[in-house]
């Protein structure tokens, strides 16, 4: 009898009920309660996401302000621009009163004052007319302060970006990083350019057509109020169903799009392993989720508006039946009845978008108090000008060296070597011995605990960065290329180089080979990251980049690691010509590379636990002797 499978378990995230093993995955991809990132389309002003605060929201309010100086007035244009335009707005259902008052009816037809109507027109069409102006003006200035208040922040937070310590970026994600420079610079953007100038418009169109209302006609005021606790409660009821609502779909969109991307960008995996089946049945469950999510959010959406046009309606029709009456007692006329109409939509209108449009600007100050918060990281400690090295001689000593990324968890013990000018060291061991960290305090990416590294007998800590990175040159075991042609990447390792320079130095890694093959040369562009070449020829752009650099110091970490075995010949000929006169750290995992090595310091739980020549730390038969004989495979 064929064994039934059991019923795998469900559970429920942000509303979306998904088996146990997706559940678990939603949950990773959700950041405080929010799906990472936003997907297209989008919701209600104000809806589309949960209220963010700022913790300090008068301090960071002041601060965006200091964005905002010399641009005083163009602010003072736009406060006159937005009351000018204001008081346009509420003149207009006054004089659509007046006009209607310029009919009369009698016992023998309709009569016009046909003199007064005229005129009454001819105002309305300058009123309208140049409240249209006035809002074009107000648009493109407010347009205008924003963007270059944001540009002010996005240039300031870019700088702060390249100022930063790396320990910054270890602790904090790539995602987060670009969400400060993007979506939250976009939310201030989108918020000084309308959202603030449609917050203080709509304050002042409440009170003005309250003020003109309660003028006219106390009782019909008092009519139109009737329903704005109907439209206030209804609003506040839908807005939260709505907004769990539309998380859940944010959720579940992000959640496909991310199993697509993984199964497509993994495509080689998905087929080896037959996991098409599997893969197709997560997609039916994420697609089947979405659609079901998206439908309810749509139905909850689409029946607001019904409701508040219902109120509205109501609210229409009892100002209509209390006027009739008052007209037929003599109280108001026809004229002050459209006009209330005209005034009470102008009324409830504004009454419902503020509290959107201070949700919009809270979000707005909790963006820019992120966009803060990393503008006051503390950056790479300055140093002194006296600590300038006119010519780097490569001298190099690592004294007593201790460090840790976190605390508590040391990398490098006691560390100490020495280094002479021109002499190539090979460090090797297993993988977390500490041989990478070992460059990346030479390049000063990270700062030591204890002990001292010495550039030249001077203190590294002393020697400005740019000088110690302008004389090293480093190749990761990991390559990083960039948008553009092959030349401008190469190019990267030396700005002012020439074509000739940069032919030069592809011919001695070997490169050239392979970039006179492509359809442009040199002049080929590259995809995200190189994708259009094989990791082999990616690691011969970066090798071509540093021998182009022709820095004193040369930093190998790893660099023959991704080449077949005849490229790596090519590089170490061309090497043994770059080596010569420069001190070089060889960071390796084969150790054939790394044989005619000047000393050999084998590495252990970040201690140096053997150091020699190939054939003397052979004869020891220590580590270094039991890792050449795995990689022979005895």
């Amino acid at each position: 009898m064929e064994s039934k499978k059991p019923e795998e378990k469900k559970t429920s995230v942000n509303g979306v009920v998904l088996p146990e093993r997706l559940a678990a995955l939603a949950a990773m991809k959700l950041s405080n309660g929010k799906p990472q990132g936003r997907g297209p389309g989008g919701g209600p002003p104000g809806w589309s996401r949960q209220l963010e605060q700022a913790h300090d929201s008068k301090a960071t309010f002041k601060r965006l302000l200091g964005f905002l100086r010399g641009r005083l007035p163009l602010m003072i244009a736009v406060a006159i621009l937005v009351i000018l335009g204001t008081l346009l707005g509420l003149a207009g259902p006054w004089l659509l009163g007046q006009a209607v008052d310029s009919l009369k009816m009698s016992v023998g037809g309709v009569q016009v004052n046909m003199e007064r109507l005229l005129k009454i027109l001819a105002v309305m069409a300058f009123v309208y007319g140049f409240n249209s102006l006035v809002q074009f003006l107000q648009g493109w200035t407010s347009a205008k302060i924003a963007q270059d208040t944001v540009r002010l922040l996005r240039q300031k937070l870019f700088m702060k970006l390249q100022m930063l310590p790396l320990t910054y970026f270890d602790t904090h994600s790539h995602g987060e990083i670009l969400s400060r420079a993007t979506n939250d610079i976009e939310v201030v953007a989108q918020v000084l350019s309308r959202g603030v100038v449609n917050f203080i418009g709509s304050i002042i169109t409440v009170f003005g057509s309250l003020f003109v209302m309660v003028k006219m006609s106390p009782l019909m005021t008092l009519v139109t109020l009737l329903t704005i606790p109907g439209s206030f409660f209804l609003t506040k009821f839908a807005s939260k169903k709505i907004r769990k609502s539309f998380l859940a779909q944010q959720t579940m969109l992000g959640l496909l799009n991310g199993h697509v991307e993984e199964v497509v960008s993994s495509r080689k995996t998905v087929k080896a392993f037959n996991h098409e089946k599997q893969a197709l049945g997560d997609f039916s469950i994420l697609n089947h989720e979405l659609c079901r999510v998206w439908l309810r959010t749509r139905f909850l959406m689409g029946s607001v508006g019904p409701l508040m046009s219902f109120l509205n309606n109501v609210g229409y029709a009892l100002l209509a039946g209390c006027g009739g009456w008052l007209a037929s007692r003599g109280s108001i006329t026809v004229g002050v009845i459209a006009s209330f109409i005209q005034y009470s939509r102008q009324f409830t209108r504004p009454v419902s978008e503020i509290a959107n449009q201070y949700n919009e600007i809270q979000s707005a100050l909790a963006g820019a108090e992120r966009v803060f918060t990393v503008l006051d990281e503390p950056e790479e400690e300055p140093v002194k000008p006296e600590g300038r090295l006119a010519e780097i001689q490569g001298d190099l000593v690592f004294d007593h060296v201790e460090f840790a990324y976190k605390p508590g968890e040391p990398v490098l013990k006691d560390f100490s070597f020495h280094v002479l000018p021109g002499q190539k060291i090979a460090l090797v061991g297993t993988t977390g011995a500490g041989k990478t960290t070992v460059a990346s305090l030479l390049m000063r990416f990270y700062n030591i605990q204890a002990g001292k590294i010495m550039l030249d007998g001077k203190d590294l800590t002393e020697v400005p960065r740019r000088d110690v990175r302008r004389s090293i040159a480093m190749v990761l075991q990991e390559t990083q290329l960039f948008s553009g042609s092959m030349r401008e990447n190469i190019r990267f390792g030396r700005l002012d180089a020439t074509d000739e320079e940069v032919v030069a130095a592809a011919k001695l890694s070997g490169a050239d080979l392979f970039i006179q093959r492509m359809p442009e040369g040199y002049d080929t562009v590259l995809s995200e990251n190189g994708g259009n070449l094989s990791q082999g020829q990616r690691q011969l752009l970066s090798i071509t980049r540093a021998i182009l650099a022709d820095p004193p110091i040369l930093i190998l970490d790893e660099a023959t690691s991704s080449v077949d075995t005849r490229t790596e010949l090519l590089i170490q000929r061309a090497m043994v010509q770059l080596m010569k006169g420069r001190t070089c750290i060889v960071i390796a995992h084969r150790l054939s590379t790394i044989r005619d090595a000047d000393s050999i310091m084998v590495m252990d739980g970040g201690r140096i636990a053997e150091q020699g020549k190939h054939a003397e730390l052979v004869e020891k038969r220590g580590i270094y002797w039991t890792l050449e004989q795995s990689q022979m495979g005895i």
